[in-house]
């Protein structure tokens, strides 16, 4: 099992992961809106200003505070 570290001690299985993408654009804002509704949104910001957005395959939504850019596939994510 492979982990991402998403931030202030939170991790996400990276198996798990569908995309990680950026939280500007209306579709994203849509996806983030309607997964707060079904709740199934989790909110690992800690406060601070969401950078990325992790679609995961159980239909969940991650939001982090760190870049998307930190998870691109030559990053070095840590094990478990």
């Amino acid at each position: 099992m492979t982990l991402y570290n998403i931030g202030f001690g939170s991790y996400v299985t990276r198996e798990r992961v569908i995309a990680v993408i950026g939280p500007d654009s209306a579709p994203m804002k849509r996806v983030i809106q309607e997964s707060r509704e079904r709740g199934a949104l989790i909110d690992a910001t800690f406060g601070r200003k969401t950078a990325s957005v992790f679609v995961m395959d159980s239909g969940h939504v991650i939001l982090s505070a760190l870049p998307p850019e930190k998870f691109a596939e030559g990053e070095a994510p840590e094990t478990a």
